[in-house]
């Protein structure tokens, strides 16, 4: 089972990043741009787990390891049974 996993940061929290790139893309001629939130994209490769299993240990590693649920969020899904 392969899962995919976003992390970004939750709204309220500042992104830098995110900013420069919204300003890079304006400098570029690109006004139609609002604004850049960035984050990062993990795919995991599970085996033998069933999806019960799954349900319940993806956000337990996402919430203990893969983000930092202080200034982060994740949401996951299931890419391939």
């Amino acid at each position: 089972m392969k899962v995919r996993i976003l992390v970004s940061f939750k709204d309220s929290v500042l992104d830098p990043q995110g900013q420069t790139v919204k300003n890079a893309l304006h400098t570029l001629g690109y006004a139609a741009v609002k604004d850049v939130r960035q984050g990062k994209v993990f795919e995991l490769d599970l085996a033998g787990i069933s999806r019960a299993e799954a349900d319940r240990l993806v956000p337990e590693m996402a919430g203990k390891v893969l983000a930092n649920p202080i200034i982060e969020k994740f949401t996951w899904q299931i890419v391939e049974e």
